[in-house]
């Protein structure tokens, strides 16, 4: 029996024909690769805004196309002077920045493959990803990673640096482009030639899964899957040329990828920094009106904003839930298929004036909305974002789908769901819940590893490792993912990412929450607290000056957790309910191995470190 069998129509669900027509037309005029579409791109506009960085002196410097496609040319021909040959890889491991932009561009241009290495990866992972790749030559940002990449056994030959000077062994990227722009100077159809040699299916990227579940894999993407991302994306109308997005997320990551394919096709500005401990202050600044983030991001500012307020009190905390309420009831009236009416339409304007257009003012002022990926997002938070008038798109895709298959649209997103396929991909429920895909956005396969291959592929269709369900509407919801699924001695199934989401949203001082129950008695929960809301906390509750050790083991925070339990609890089933729970003393973090560059829960690295924490929950 093939896998699609039991799949009937009211268990698929695909994007409005307006879209895949407008697909279609996009796709017949499609140039046959990445580079060969930055080409289009310059020509078309070349003096138009590419990206924004920090200059370095707390300003902004800008680009545009053509300074970008001279750039990469220069990177291209550098790389095609040291030997660099079709579909050879070249590795990058640096953090967000413009140069991470312009040397990926210069490797589509020179008809080579980008492998993406996080510069958080360990040695043991920086080796792994090298030698499976077989990348000869690796890009990083400083003079810090060069030892990962040249130790001994790996095969990169030539490492360029980003960063500072370049020691023995090493050259800069500067000198990179000087090398190209001598061999451009010989032969200047050099790099043209190389990228009109691109085919579709070529191999563009190499990217290795997170590792949540075991070894890291290198998915193999081609310059079609990125296209196919790109057009799709532009073909849903969700951004425009006179757009400008906000990018911080990891590039390493095919979310970051998918969106500079999408920003080439449409022509809108990027300001690019991976600082994250800068994205609050520099929003007002840079007043985009784009931004794709995680939740992790969307919950400590619905956390920090809900805490400001009522910390005031009085009028002005009664105010702020009075107007959050008067936006919850307007987003439930459209997403109803209502018009809202004139009095509620009165009352959200005031709402609007007195409260929301401040919080809006924090984003700039300009944010049309921001789109959500990487993991869950509550409904409850989805429709607090959407009451304020900064809606959260939130989307779903995988590294193998080359990122987003899914999202929400602006005009009626559906929150709780992911909503529906982009435009060219075809989304079906198994018979056993699992989510499948078809389309061009599907990886070709994993690197070297044909049986891991032929168990994820199955009769043309990508096999997820996610349940979900289809709604009333034809949007996808996913409930959990199949490995995580707990099964309790009782026999009782528990999905913990839908229990995690829920209480993130009612408790402002966790970070993340750890479900967990598999094969025992009952379900039990690790609490990682969030390091600045609990600090704020604490000086409110005499404990000023307390370390966050002291802050975990305090009995009033847990009595406060146990509240917070408590109501989660009240809308639960009675299996699904959490029992016993226990604070943790120290975050979790990506550097020990907690949380995955895109901070997605490791949670079986979780649970086994934690595992005598655990077992004394069971203890009487």
């Amino acid at each position: 029996m093939s896998i699609i069998d039991a799949v009937t129509p009211s268990t698929t669900c695909t994007a409005a024909p307006d879209e895949l027509a407008r697909f279609h037309a996009l796709e017949r005029r499609s140039p046959a690769s990445l580079g060969a579409l930055l080409e289009v791109r310059v020509a078309a506009t070349p003096d138009a805004e590419a990206y924004r960085r920090p200059d370095g002196r707390g300003g902004w410097r800008s680009q545009t196309w053509a300074d970008t496609g001279r750039v990469a040319a220069e990177i291209a021909a550098g790389l095609l002077d040291l030997g660099v040959a079709p579909e050879d890889r070249v590795a990058i491991m640096s953090s967000t920045r413009v140069e991470w932009i312009e040397v990926d561009l210069g490797i589509m241009c020179a008809g080579a493959a980008t492998t993406t290495i996080y510069p958080t990866s360990t040695v043991d992972e920086v080796a792994h990803i090298l030698t499976d790749s077989d990348s000869r030559v690796a890009v990083v940002e400083n003079a810090d990673h060069l030892p990962a990449v040249l130790a001994a056994g790996s095969p990169v030959r030539h490492a360029v640096l980003l960063d500072g000077p370049a020691p023995t062994g090493a050259t800069t990227l500067e000198a990179l482009r000087e090398r190209g722009r001598q061999l451009l100077t010989a032969t200047p159809t050099a790099v043209t030639d190389a990228t009109a040699a691109v085919r579709p299916d070529d191999l563009a990227t190499l990217i290795y899964t997170s590792g949540t579940t075991g070894r890291s894999k290198g998915v193999r993407l081609s310059h079609r899957s990125w296209l196919y991302q790109a057009f799709a994306t532009q073909a849903t109308g969700l951004a425009g040329p006179k757009d400008v997005g906000y990018l911080w997320l990891p590039l390493a990551h095919s979310f970051g990828k998918a969106l500079l394919a999408t920003q080439l096709a449409i022509g809108h500005a990027a300001v690019i920094d991976g600082d994250v401990s800068r994205v609050i202050t520099n929003l007002p600044v840079v007043r985009p009106t784009l931004m794709p983030s995680v939740p992790r991001v969307f919950e400590k500012v619905h956390a920090g904003v809900v805490a400001t307020a009522h910390r005031q009190g009085g009028v002005k905390a009664r105010l702020f839930d009075w107007a959050i309420a008067v936006g919850r009831e307007a987003v439930r009236r459209r997403a109803a298929g209502r018009r809202p009416g004139l009095w509620l339409d009165a009352r959200r304007a005031v709402a609007d004036r007195l409260v929301f257009a401040k919080i809006r003012a924090r984003f700039g002022g300009r944010m049309r909305y921001m789109v959500s990926g990487a993991a869950k997002l509550s409904a409850d938070l989805g429709e607090w974002f959407d009451a304020i008038g900064l809606p959260v798109l939130e989307g779903y895709g995988l590294t193998e789908t080359s990122a987003g298959i899914l999202v929400n649209r602006l005009e009626r997103p559906e929150h709780g769901t992911v909503g529906l396929p982009l435009p060219g991909s075809e989304v079906a429920i198994a018979a056993d819940g699992e989510i499948l895909v078809r389309g061009p956005g599907v990886m070709q396969g994993y690197h070297e590893l044909p049986a891991a291959t032929a168990e994820t592929l199955v009769d043309g269709w990508l096999r997820t490792g996610d349940i979900g369900e289809v709604t009333a509407r034809g949007a996808l919801r996913i409930t959990d993912r199949k490995k995580d699924l707990i099964k309790t001695a009782g026999g009782k199934y528990v999905a913990p990412q839908h229990i995690e989401a829920q209480f993130k949203t009612i408790c402002p001082l966790v970070s993340t929450i750890v479900v967990h129950g598999d094969g025992r008695p009952y379900i039990t929960a690790l609490i990682d607290l969030d390091a600045d809301a609990v600090r704020v906390w604490a000086a409110e509750h005499d404990l000023a000056g307390a370390t966050h050790a002291e802050i975990a083991r305090s009995p009033q925070l847990n009595r406060v957790i146990d509240g917070h339990i408590g109501e989660l609890n009240a809308g639960l089933a009675r299996w699904e309910s959490i029992k016993r729970f226990s604070i943790l003393e120290s975050n979790l973090t990506v550097e020990a191995g907690d949380l995955t560059p895109s901070l997605k829960l490791k949670r079986r690295a979780v649970e086994e470190r934690y595992t005598a924490v655990l077992d004394g929950l069971y203890t009487t």
